[in-house]
């Protein structure tokens, strides 16, 4: 049985991808709205980053609602308030440049991350908790070894392991089109009221107010969350013009009950990003795919043999639905799940990731966790949600086989199959810790193997190996040979369109609209509107995400 892919799963060479521009194939994307706001957006990949540093989700999100709170009660600016979303809520998503190197030398880096927080990371304490964590989960011996480099050598190490952060962080920034007033405070993340934090020696008032309000919230909101208001408090007082501007913890000291009052509930941050007038950006088309890629980018960077590996699923599932004959829109979808089918990774450590050998069963069911995850994090807006309900399903199978959800066939749309299939040959063509890269040939064999299993829908394997230059390319149809404008009437007659309903909803007369009708039905051997309807449903063509509205 192919192992699933993103679990240890596998999928197209990109020696047969042709190059695009800029590296980009978007499929007729343009300058309309997106139907996704940007701090949506980054609202979304900031639960990943909760995962990465072994937080609930919304850890991110609730701390900005505890700093926007104080903000208010110091005067903070109204326009400073919408760098002070973007700063707490990409403040951390540095964390996956540094995740080889942190694993090397700490082993579960979603762990060393965690416990990071009940320590103020500087000093002896600092070196204390290093020691503690050094090689964890390795034998006695590899933990000495690798001790004894890190009291050697570990000092500048982390330090690297910090500007490292920094600098992506930026990276990241600049990519979503933020301005310096959000990408410069990025680059002090690591700084400290007392000046011994990284860049050594800044400190005081020359942090941004935006970096000095993130480190507040985001140790309360842990130390609330876990141990109650007490906890917070004695938190913010012992780091008091240490790690912490002392105005600040006074100021939330004052009103502790006040800011933290409803904390525990924030849970509709749409509902709070649509209160703020600063954080209505839409993204058009094209920006949401330049946000997409940057997230697949950074995605990718938790595990080095993955790199470029969603971008490459991304381009060869936008051809395969192409290919197949899916509608325009479905082929944009595809390309987009492709960019996020990874997401839900963030929450899988480094040392499971990159493992060299076999995974144990535990190890494997938290993989398995990365398709919920990545679910999960896409569940809204509506426009993420079609995104999300396709790349969530990349490791479903036809035979049920597959996960989160152990799916029949009948209910994984054409689009999700197709994505299985690329991402499977893809990883199966990529080196991995665990094994060699395969070639294209074997790929290809295991592909077709996975047909004859049950697993992998042939239509959609097809696809993708005619996109990936490994089979001869024949006239783009869909299933039973329907084009793609008969593909759309299909599955507006499966949702009870009627023929004028068709006529209307797709811009054409009523007698073609008739004769689309006739002519699927003869193409599929269908007599009425329930079997062509069924056929729609075999063929997983009809979209959960996307009900019509004749």
């Amino acid at each position: 049985m192919l192992e699933p892919s993103s679990s240890r799963v596998d999928g197209p060479a990109t020696e047969h991808l042709p190059r695009r521009v800029n590296g980009s194939h978007r499929p007729d994307a343009g300058s309309e709205d997106s139907g996704v706001r940007l701090a949506e957006l980054v609202a979304a990949f900031s639960l990943a980053t909760d995962l990465g540093f072994g937080q609930p989700m919304e850890h991110v999100l609730r701390s900005w609602f505890i700093a926007g709170r104080i903000a208010e009660r110091i005067g903070l600016e109204t326009d400073a308030k919408q760098a002070l979303y973007y700063v707490i809520t990409l403040a951390m998503v540095g964390c996956v440049a540094e995740t080889p190197e942190l694993s090397e030398w700490f082993g579960d880096d979603i762990v060393f991350r965690r416990d990071g927080y009940d320590v103020d990371l500087v000093g002896l304490p600092k070196r204390a908790f290093a020691m503690s964590h050094v090689g964890l989960g390795s034998r006695p011996l590899d933990r000495i070894q690798r001790g004894a480099r890190l009291a050697t050598f570990g000092e500048k190490a982390l330090e690297r392991i910090l500007v490292t952060h920094c600098i992506a962080t930026g990276q990241m920034a600049d990519q979503l089109g933020l301005g310096p007033e959000v990408s410069d405070p990025l680059q002090q993340v690591f700084a400290r009221w007392d000046g011994r934090g990284v860049p050594s020696g800044l400190g005081g008032e020359a942090i941004a107010i935006p970096v000095r309000l993130f480190h507040l919230a985001d140790g309360v909101e842990v130390a609330h969350r876990s141990r109650g208001i007490d906890a917070a408090l004695d938190l913010v007082h012992a780091r008091r013009g240490t790690q912490l501007d002392p105005s600040l913890v006074d100021a939330f000291s004052a009103e502790a009950l006040e800011v933290l009052d409803g904390v525990d509930a924030v849970a509709d941050w749409n509902a709070l990003i649509e209160r703020e007038p600063g954080l209505q950006q839409p993204l058009t088309d094209i920006q949401l795919d330049t946000a997409l890629e940057a997230i697949a980018d950074f995605t990718d960077l938790r595990s080095p043999p993955r790199a470029g590996h969603s971008r490459a699923v991304a381009e060869l599932s936008a051809r395969a639905a192409q290919h197949a004959g899916l509608p325009k829109d479905d082929v944009i979808n595809v390309r987009r799940a492709g960019l996020v089918h990874d997401l839900g990774m963030h929450g899988i450590p480094a040392t499971i990731l990159d493992k060299p050998g076999r995974l144990t069963a535990a190890e494997s069911e938290r993989m398995r966790l990365h398709a919920y995850y990545t679910e999960r994090m896409l569940a809204r807006p509506p426009a993420l949600a079609r995104i999300g309900g396709v790349a969530s399903k990349v490791n479903e199978r036809l035979d049920g086989s597959g996960y989160h959800r152990g799916l029949p066939g009948a209910a994984i749309p054409a689009s999700a199959r197709i994505l299985a299939a690329a991402d499977a040959y893809q990883a199966m063509t990529e080196p991995r810790s665990y094994r060699e890269a395969r070639t294209t040939k074997e790929a290809a064999a295991a592909l077709s193997a996975e047909v004859r299993a049950g697993r992998l829908a042939s239509e959609a394997v097809e696809a993708v190996l005619a996109a990936a230059g490994l089979r001869r390319s024949k006239r783009r149809s869909g299933p039973a040979g329907l084009t793609p404008r008969e593909v759309e009437v299909l599955i507006l007659v499966a949702r009870g369109a009627s023929t004028k309903q068709v006529a209307r909803a797709l811009g054409i007369t009523a007698k073609t609209a008739g004769t689309h009708i006739e002519r699927i039905y003869s193409k599929i051997g269908a007599s009425s509107r329930s079997t062509a309807t069924l056929f729609a449903l075999q063929q997983g063509l009809l979209d959960p995400f996307e009900p019509v509205d004749p």
